[in-house]
């Protein structure tokens, strides 16, 4: 069945301290290539027809008055589910 992904991660503004331990602890482990680390939510909307642009505009709102704060949140992905390899076929972006 075709689904609809959402992506929301904390505004660039907003401390992330799940982001800020998973830093300190990539650079106890060695890891210190990467710098930073800030973690979000993925949400997956599963429908039962094909996904379409009203659909996509549809889950869009949802996301923003449901699925993310948007007072320390920003919705940055909104589009459909990506193939294993990485393809897709519906339009993309918040």
């Amino acid at each position: 069945m075709p689904t609809i992904v959402v992506e929301v991660m904390p505004k660039a503004e907003i401390l992330d301290p799940q982001g800020k331990a998973v830093a300190g602890a990539l650079v106890r482990l060695d890891r210190s290539e990467f710098t930073s680390v800030r973690i979000g939510k993925r949400f997956e909307l599963t429908v039962d027809g094909p996904i379409t642009a009203d659909l996509l505009a549809e889950a869009r709102a949802i996301a923003n008055d449901l699925l993310a704060n948007t007072v320390i949140e920003d919705v940055i992905y909104v589009g459909e589910a990506r193939g294993a390899d990485g393809s897709q076929t519906a339009a993309e972006g918040a």
